[in-house]
């Protein structure tokens, strides 16, 4: 088939593409946000630096863009050339049999009018994050996720709960099945940084705090603790910061190791996951999150918020992980993460536990047959 991915230059749309690299389609890449290449070694045609202006820019443009996204969508074909209008290029160019988008408000609302007037080109969306559970119930939203739903054929999600969702807003195709958001784990490459339960001594937190985050409830929920955290040895260090946590860190002067955004290489995370006890990580909405099935490889014990019920498909709570029933809740959270310093036995339990959910569930090769399987599906289909 020749295949037409669209996606922002994700990580996870990276090794998702991947496991294509030998299977004979004919690949190629819509870069939808105008962000640049996507930094990949596989033999594929990047469709890059196409955003043009028709007029120069106009005094007023920007604030327009923030205050009133609606009516600026309606001027915007008029003052620059849109994705739409250059995915309708790219569609009479190559002609593809198949079209998958990742993500949906950025990535697939900005293609949807296209996709409209294409009616026989089949159209995968992989559902990341967010996409569906949080934004279902916005008016501004449900419209558009309810059009992109009934238009699409083929729907990859990275968790059950997703899948539901589409369904209740009207998705009738076909479903992937459940695939990690970015295809399967290499095992083998985590190994060297997974150190023993007795030689670790960090407790991780997941320091986003915006719309859905609540990185900042957990800092708050360790400082509440932070003297039976020193007495038993551990340190505190929290990644992927925002402002907010990094402010409060330095205005309450605790000792924490603070990495921001984008301070770290996914390297050097898997490093750090695999030298702590305990993985923290808590929003108010989400999809199965990718750093948590990492702590799950690393063997690092996981607590994290469950919104939708996502996270208890995996985590088992009290088991192989404690589940944040109330992702505002300081003081929850701390008697959770104290309940389980105070457990050697449970550590130990949930790492052999997670182990074999690591090579049952998420290992690369038992992934990329599940989606080299899913192409294959679709290309028998276009063949009826």
């Amino acid at each position: 088939m020749k295949i037409l991915f669209i996606s922002m230059p994700s990580l996870h749309a990276v090794r998702w593409i991947e496991n294509l690299s030998e299977s004979g389609h004919e690949l190629y890449w819509f870069d939808v946000l105008g962000k640049g290449a996507l930094p990949t070694k596989i033999s594929m045609q990047q469709i890059t630096n196409w955003k043009r202006r028709k007029v120069p820019y106009i005094k007023g443009e920007y604030f327009l863009q923030r205050k009133f996204p609606v009516f600026y969508t309606t001027l915007q074909p008029f003052l620059e050339v849109t994705a739409n209008e250059k995915l309708a290029q790219i569609l009479n160019e190559i002609q593809p049999d198949l079209v998958h988008s990742f993500e949906m408000q950025s990535c697939s609302y900005p293609i949807l009018e296209t996709m409209q007037k294409f009616p026989h080109i089949k159209w995968l969306y992989s559902c990341w994050g967010s996409d569906l559970f949080y934004f279902q119930n916005q008016p501004q939203h449900e419209s558009k996720i309810k059009t992109v739903l009934s238009r699409i054929q083929y729907l990859h999600t990275d968790c059950n709960r997703d899948f539901l969702i589409a369904q209740s807003l009207g998705f009738k195709g076909k479903h992937s099945g459940v695939i990690p958001g970015g295809g399967g784990f290499h095992l083998e490459q985590f190994l060297p940084f997974v150190k023993f339960i007795t030689e670790r001594k960090i407790i991780l937190i997941k320091g986003y705090h915006h719309h859905v985050g609540r990185g900042l409830v957990v800092v708050k929920a360790v400082q509440n603790i932070q003297k039976t955290i020193e007495k038993l040895g551990f340190e505190v260090v929290v990644f992927g910061a925002h402002p907010i946590v990094i402010d409060y860190v330095k205005d309450n002067n605790l000792p924490y190791v603070v990495h921001d955004r984008h301070e770290l290489t996914h390297k050097e995370l898997l490093q750090i996951i695999g030298k702590s006890v305990l993985y923290i990580g808590n929003s108010i909405s989400d999809g199965m999150p990718n750093t948590l099935l990492e702590a799950i490889i690393m063997g690092a014990f996981p607590i994290q918020s469950n919104p939708g019920n996502v996270t208890a498909e995996i985590i088992t709570d009290e088991k192989n992980g404690f589940l944040i029933h109330n992702p505002n809740d300081e003081n929850a959270i701390s008697d959770i993460i104290l309940s389980v310093l105070q457990q050697p036995e449970l550590l130990r339990e949930a790492f052999e536990i997670n182990q074999n959910i690591a090579k049952e569930r998420l290992d690369y090769t038992v992934n990329q047959q599940k989606i080299v399987a899913l192409y294959q599906q679709i290309e028998n289909d276009l063949c009826e």
